[in-house]
């Protein structure tokens, strides 16, 4: 069996890849991934068969290579194919085309026969609802194949899993792929096994795995740098209130929300400022790769519309947008990603499998930040064809988005009845939220007109994650500036191992630059003190309190704590009254305590 499956699989009827859109090395052959999980396939002969492989790695391949060998076998004559959206049923039947599959995408319940042209249809899982009884006939007669792609979503409804349920269970041979198989509810998903996991609650097992760190390390999907940015936010409430905080420092979970929209809010200064930022560095990528392109994910349509404008100021030129109730959606997709334009704004678009491989940058501008979601949007970005690719996904430092990131390589699995221990648990109720960004989205309840209003934000770099690392420069980092050029300048052709090394240089030689430049001060601070001491007691003190102010508003621009909180910390720390009745001593004690707190900050 191992040599006429070694056959099979390099046959030139059979190719499990094609030029444009495979990733590098994989042109001619499968990788090696998909060469493992198809022998295991073949040798098991199983009827049910999981594979759960990181969005990018190529599911889509390794599943139309295995049809391709049951068809040659005859051990199935047709194929049905379930995938969540219509624009996934055409992606998959172009990708069956190209290796000599005929898919039927137009295919509705009830139509029966279709074109001999055809061997085998696709539906989506909505479909397969309607009318899972003309489906159960159809697989009746034949003997199929049914490939359910994405199968977690067999479980968005009870009804849907049923129907599927229903409609497959003839079926000779199914084979189940997901890149995101943990789910928050316990509604089982059709056709997976489960065994009872370490809290005893049933746990889905899969057939094969491969992780995102397995891809990594192989080069089937690039390494991905996470841009945070963080700034002032101040919004007013329903109440009447103004409130005022920093992105990504500690505060309630309402209040993050109402700062996190404040970011998002396009007619505020951190979006403009991100975007700017972004396609800096998407310039950069294009100096190596000249096709890359980025992609906005927004919450809604009029935010939609509303950053596509910020990106035609930026650029000059108008992006593609992508609306969730558009006829034509499916079509732009396809020629942005056949194209070499900068950017495309996307609401909805953006959901499982939707294949774009030029995409290098992203901009993370929606509020909904579940785990599922996140991982379905990133893996936009994570497809390589070429080694050395790089992609950048920037995020406003918001706590959960970032816990995210640095667990990119975290494997799930589906829990049936999982205990949730709190509101953060990545098991957490999410469906609700995934539906409501996969719809057409309105203004949330907190949002409607008189409920919530953005006052104004501003932008500034925090850090780079990456890895499980993170990387930054100590103190506020201006956008435009140097610093923050450090790490977006980073030339978008490198291995991973080459980004993790010049993200540590880089970050090490500006702190050492920020060093000398902090002992200079330091030297210059202490002959100035000692100066003042030649002076006269009334010219002294005046000196000293322009010292300690200059400090303190230094200490302002590098925290965004208020002058007089700052003033009164030190007074609290050193003792004393305040600074325009106090001694000499007093102001010296104050001047060393803010400058101790400088250092113990940057180191």
């Amino acid at each position: 069996m191992s040599e006429r499956l070694d056959a099979a699989l390099f046959t030139p009827s059979l190719s499990p890849a094609w030029p444009e859109r495979a990733a590098w090395g994989t042109a001619t052959k499968l990788r090696a991934w998909q060469a493992a999980a198809m022998q295991k396939y073949m040798d098991e002969a199983p009827r049910d068969f999981l594979t759960v492989a990181t969005p990018g790695a190529g599911k889509t391949t390794f599943a139309l290579t295995v049809a391709g060998e049951l068809l040659a076998r005859r051990i199935i004559d047709r194929i049905v194919i379930v995938a969540p959206t219509d624009h996934l049923k055409t992606q998959w039947a172009e990708a069956a085309s190209r290796m000599g599959i005929g898919i039927d995408p137009a295919y509705s319940a009830g139509q029966g026969k279709t074109s001999k042209d055809f061997q085998g249809i696709a539906v989506t899982y909505a479909g397969v609802a309607v009318n899972p009884l003309a489906l159960r006939i159809r697989v009746e007669r034949f003997k199929t194949l049914v490939i359910l792609d994405e199968v977690h979503h067999a479980g968005d409804a009870l009804s849907w899993g049923e129907s599927v349920r229903e409609a497959f269970d003839p079926a000779t041979r199914r084979l189940c792929l997901t890149g995101t198989p943990f789910r928050s509810d316990i509604n089982p998903i059709p056709f997976v096994r489960y065994e009872h996991g370490a809290e005893g609650a049933p746990q889905s097992v899969a057939d094969y795995t491969y992780g995102y760190a397995e891809a990594l390390a192989d080069h089937v999907v690039r390494p991905v740098l996470f841009m945070a940015y963080s700034g002032e936010m101040s919004w007013r409430t329903s109440a009447g209130d103004e409130v005022a905080a920093r992105l990504g420092e500690p505060m309630t979970k309402d209040m993050m929300q109402h700062a996190l929209r404040t970011a998002l809010d396009p007619q505020g200064s951190w979006m403009p400022a991100v975007l700017q930022a972004a396609d800096t560095r998407l310039s950069e990528v294009r100096k190596n790769v000249p096709d890359a392109g980025g992609l906005v994910i927004a919450t809604d349509q009029e935010s939609a519309r509303a950053y596509a404008k910020l990106l035609k100021q930026i650029t000059g030129k108008l992006p593609t947008i992508v609306l969730s109730d558009e006829k034509a959606a499916s079509k732009k997709i396809a020629q942005f990603s056949d194209g070499d334009d900068r950017w495309m704004v996307a609401v909805r678009m953006v959901s499982e499998g939707v294949d774009v491989p030029r995409l290098a940058v992203g901009v993370w501008a929606t509020t909904t930040s579940t785990p599922l979601f996140f991982a379905q949007a990133v893996g936009r970005f994570v497809r390589a064809r070429k080694r050395g690719e790089t992609a950048s996904v920037f995020l406003p430092s918001v706590t959960n988005l970032l816990t995210l990131a640095n667990e990119l390589e975290v494997q799930r699995d589906h829990v049936l009845k999982r205990k949730v221990r709190s509101e953060d648990d990545i098991f957490g109720a999410e469906n609700d939220l995934l539906a409501a960004a996969n719809r057409e989205d309105k203004a949330s309840g907190e949002l409607e007109r008189g409920a919530f209003e953005a006052l104004g934000s501003t932008a500034s770099f925090d850090r780079v994650l990456f890895d499980g690392g993170e990387f930054g420069h100590a103190g506020e980092v201006q956008v435009g500036s140097d610093e923050e050029m450090d790490f977006i300048g980073i030339p978008g052709l490198l291995e991973a191992d080459q980004v993790r090394d010049l993200l540590r240089s880089r970050q090490s030689s500006r702190a050492t630059q920020q060093k000398k430049q902090m002992a200079q001060k330091a030297t210059e601070a202490k002959k100035a003190t000692e100066d003042a001491a030649k002076l006269s007691t009334h010219e002294q003190l005046s000196v000293l309190r322009r010292e300690l102010n200059g400090l303190v508003a230094a200490w302002y621009h590098r925290t965004g704590q208020p002058h007089g909180v700052t003033h009164a910390a030190l007074r609290k720390q050193c003792g004393g009254p305040a600074a325009a009745v106090a001694t000499a001593e007093q102001l010296h004690a104050r001047i060393n305590a803010i400058r101790d707190w400088a250092l113990k900050k940057s180191s």
